[in-house]
């Protein structure tokens, strides 16, 4: 594996407008992630900031972002965050920078709600900033309960044990919390034993809601997964590429297999696709 590019750059802002439904704002602390997922579609952002090393292998760290945004916040109309839409907020090197840290504390002294989506168990480490925020979610990305699986997907996010784990003791706390089950890639994580063992664990823990979304196809992303396949598991190559050609059909097949399994709950859910 690669050695992470780490470079230390400054923003000229750190609040952007968010196109998300429900978000108003977005602040991404980082350019780049350290968890190297190999479906992860913001490694477009590679072109954006000039950089010629692959996604995964450079982190830029916007070191003066959490002064940028308390001044940005003074000027800008109350309207919920998100942290973060192209970065994990808690990926590695938060432990050493404490971005998304100082960050939380310049949002939670104007109280602006927040929404807050990883794939990182480090979170728990800010949890008595999440607790006195008015408004606020954590969303947890969680797309098998395989950790053979994980590790080769999302090679340095959190183990399942400790993300399943770090919604339990945020519910727990009273954080509203939501589990993402996405993307549902083709062959690797779509076969209904497979989602109902998942989405029972989840609930489980008490998530307040599961969302579910498909594989963004653009950036590469079927060429990355197809090359996995082939080196890892080449007797679901073929079945990948067929289910990937039947596009929207395939996935109306998900939903109404992931609906079937969630009709047996009492738990809130919803599609992204």
């Amino acid at each position: 594996m690669n050695l992470v590019v780490v470079r230390e750059v400054s923003c000229k802002s750190a609040l952007s407008r968010c196109g998300i439904e429900g978000i108003d704002y977005s602040v991404n602390p980082y350019i780049g992630c350290e968890h190297g997922c190999i479906y992860c579609y913001a490694r477009y952002m590679r072109y954006y900031s000039g950089h010629r090393e692959t996604w995964g292998d450079f982190i830029d760290v916007k070191i003066n972002a959490p002064l940028v945004l308390s001044r940005e916040l003074y000027r800008k109309p109350r309207g919920r965050v998100i942290l973060s839409t192209v970065t994990d907020p808690y990926q590695p090197l938060e432990r050493r920078y404490q971005l998304t840290r100082s960050c939380l504390k310049r949002l939670l002294h104007h109280d602006f709600p927040v929404s807050v989506m990883t794939k990182s168990s480090l979170i728990l480490r800010d949890i008595d900033l999440l607790t006195r925020f008015t408004s606020c979610e954590v969303g947890m990305t969680v797309i098998t309960d395989d950790d053979g699986l994980r590790s080769f997907l999302e090679p340095k996010a959190s183990p399942i044990d400790e993300r399943l784990d770090a919604l339990r003791r945020l519910a727990d706390r009273g954080i509203v919390t939501y589990a993402f089950v996405g993307p549902i890639i083709p062959s690797l994580n779509d076969g209904e034993e497979d989602l109902r063992r998942l989405i029972r664990r989840l609930i489980d823990v008490g998530v307040d809601y599961l969302m579910f979304d498909r594989l963004n196809t653009r950036y590469g992303v079927v060429d990355r997964l197809s090359g996995f396949l082939e080196r890892r598991f080449p007797h679901l190559l073929k079945e990948f590429m067929k289910k990937i050609k039947l596009g929207d059909y395939y996935y109306r097949k998900i939903k109404y297999r992931v609906s079937k399994i969630m009709a047996e709950y009492d738990v809130p859910y919803e599609f992204c696709f």
